[in-house]
C-alpha cells in the first residue's frame, strides 16, 4: 500500500489551502470581511457539484491515468496561483480567485477518482483495515498544509518586510514552495498507482447500467419521503458552525480596534491551523469510530448538545478575550473538538438522501449535500460579523443553537419514520454493488 499515505495528501493539501487559507490570503490582500467570506463560500462551489459529474469521472474509469493527470493539473494550477500574486495587475484579485476556483474544481475530481480508486484496488474487508489509516494521512496533510503554511508566510513577511510588495510576495512563495513539494507527491504517485483490479474498463456492462441509474438520482431524492425536510433540518442543524466557520478566523485576525484579538500569523497557524485542526481531526475520527459501533445511536443525541460549544467557546471570548497563546490554544482546541464531534452527528441525513456513496468519505465538509446547505451561512457570515460586530455576532450564533438542537432531533425523527417505508425508488447505491 505504497500509494496510500501520498494518494489521499495529494488530495488533502490542496483542498485545505482553499477551505482554510484561503480566507486569508483575501484578508491580507486589502478585501473587506464581507467579500472575504462570499468568495471563500463560492469556492465550494466545486464540491457542491460533485453529484453531478461523479458518473462522468466513473464512465472515464482508468483512474490511475486519470489521478496523474489531475495531479499534474493541480500543480500546475497551484504554479498559477503563486504567479498570480506576483503580477502587478489590476486584476489580480479577480485571478487569484479563478486560480482558486479552478484548484478546487480539479480537487474535487481528484477526490471522487482517488475515492473510486481505493474502492477498486481494496476488497471491503480490506478498506474497513486501511480505513484509519486513509483518514490519518489525510487530516495530518490537512494539519501540515494549514498550520505550516500559515506560519510560513508570517515568517516570510517578516523577512521580506522592507520590500515593497512583502504580503504578496510572501504568499506567492510560501504557494511555490508547496507547489515544489506537491511536485515530489505527483512523482511519487506517478510510479506507483497502477490500474485497480476491477471495474477500470469503461465499457463493462455493470458501469453502463450505473451510468443508467444515476441519471435518476434526481428521481429517487423527490421521491423519497419528506426530503425536503430532512434537508432544511441540516441547514438548521448546521447553521451556527457555518455562520462560525470563517468568522472564528476573522476574529482571531482582526485587529483590537475592532474587537477581534489582533492575533498574528504565527499565533493563528499555531491555535487554529495546528492545534485546532488536530482537535477537529482527532474529534472527527473518533466520531467516525464511534458511528460503527451498535451503541452510536446513542452518541449521536448527545453530539446534536456537544455541537453547541463551540459557539459558547467564541461568545465567551469576546467577554474574556485570552491573554495568553496558551489559554487561545485551549479555547480553539475544546471549540474545534466539539465541532468534529457534532460534524459526525450529521451522516444520518446524508445517508438518507445520498444512500451508502460517502460511506469511505474521510471529511463530512466535502460532502456535496453538507456543503450545499453550509454555502449560504458562510458567504453571508462576513457581511453580519461587520454590521453586527463580534460580540452580537457570537451571541447570536448562541441564540441559534435551540432551533439547530430541535431540527436535529426532528430530522432524526423523521427520518426513523421514514425508514419504515421502502421507496419504489431507493436501492442501494455504495460503490461495491456497482463493480
Amino acid at each position: 500500500m505504497r500509494w496510500l499515505p501520498t494518494l489521499f495528501a495529494a488530495e488533502s493539501i490542496p483542498s485545505a489551502m482553499i477551505t482554510f487559507v484561503a480566507l486569508l490570503m483575501f484578508l491580507q490582500l486589502g478585501i473587506g470581511w464581507e467579500w472575504s467570506t462570499l468568495l471563500c463560500g463560492l469556492l465550494s462551489l466545486p464540491w457542491v457539484l460533485k453529484s453531478f459529474v461523479r458518473e462522468k469521472v466513473r464512465r472515464v474509469g482508468r483512474f490511475a491515468i486519470v489521478l496523474r493527470i489531475i495531479e499534474a493539473c493541480i500543480f500546475g494550477t497551484l504554479v498559477a496561483s503563486a504567479f498570480s500574486f506576483s503580477t502587478s495587475t489590476s486584476w489580480r484579485i479577480e485571478l487569484i480567485f479563478i486560480t482558486l476556483l479552478v484548484l478546487c474544481m480539479f480537487c474535487a475530481w481528484h477526490e471522487l477518482a482517488a475515492r473510486m480508486y481505493y474502492e477498486r484496488m481494496l476488497r471491503p474487508q480490506e478498506q474497513r483495515i486501511y480505513n484509519a489509516p486513509k483518514m490519518f494521512f489525510s487530516q495530518a496533510s490537512t494539519v501540515i498544509t494549514y498550520g505550516a503554511m500559515i506560519m510560513v508566510v508570517g515568517a516570510l513577511e517578516v523577512f521580506y518586510h522592507n520590500r515593497r510588495h512583502a504580503i504578496t510576495l510572501s504568499w506567492s512563495t510560501a504557494i511555490y514552495l508547496l507547489a515544489g513539494f506537491y511536485l515530489l507527491l505527483f512523482l511519487y504517485n506517478f510510479f506507483v498507482l497502477r490500474s485497480p483490479r476491477v471495474g477500470d474498463r469503461h465499457q463493462s456492462e455493470t458501469l453502463r447500467s450505473a451510468v443508467r441509474a444515476e441519471v435518476h438520482v434526481i428521481d429517487r431524492i423527490l421521491h423519497k419521503r419528506h426530503w425536503l425536510s430532512i434537508i432544511a433540518c441540516l441547514f438548521f442543524y448546521l447553521l451556527p458552525q457555518s455562520l462560525l466557520f470563517y468568522t472564528r478566523v476573522l476574529f482571531l485576525y482582526a485587529p483590537h480596534s475592532q474587537s477581534g484579538l489582533g492575533c498574528t500569523l504565527q499565533w493563528i497557524g499555531l491555535a487554529q491551523g495546528t492545534v485546532g485542526v488536530v482537535a477537529f481531526s482527532a474529534a472527527l475520527g473518533f466520531g467516525y469510530w464511534l458511528e460503527r459501533q451498535p451503541r452510536y445511536y446513542r452518541f449521536n443525541k448527545a453530539a446534536f448538545l456537544l455541537m453547541g460549544i463551540s459557539p459558547l467557546v467564541y461568545h465567551a471570548m469576546t467577554l474574556w478575550p485570552p491573554a495568553t497563546l496558551g489559554w487561545l490554544c485551549v479555547a480553539t482546541f475544546v471549540a474545534q473538538a466539539a465541532f468534529g464531534l457534532g460534524l459526525n452527528a450529521c451522516f444520518p441525513f446524508v445517508r438518507y438522501i445520498s444512500g451508502e456513496r460517502y460511506r469511505s468519505t474521510i471529511n463530512y465538509l466535502y460532502i456535496p449535500l453538507v456543503s450545499l446547505v453550509m454555502l449560504p451561512a458562510i458567504a453571508a457570515s462576513g457581511w453580519l460579523v461587520a454590521h453586527l460586530g463580534f460580540h452580537l455576532f457570537f451571541a447570536l450564533d448562541v441564540l441559534l443553537l435551540v432551533p439547530s438542537v430541535i431540527a436535529a432531533f426532528y430530522g432524526t425523527h423523521l427520518i426513523a419514520a421514514s425508514s419504515q417505508v421502502t421507496s419504489p425508488y431507493s436501492h442501494n447505491n455504495s460503490d461495491e454493488n456497482e463493480k
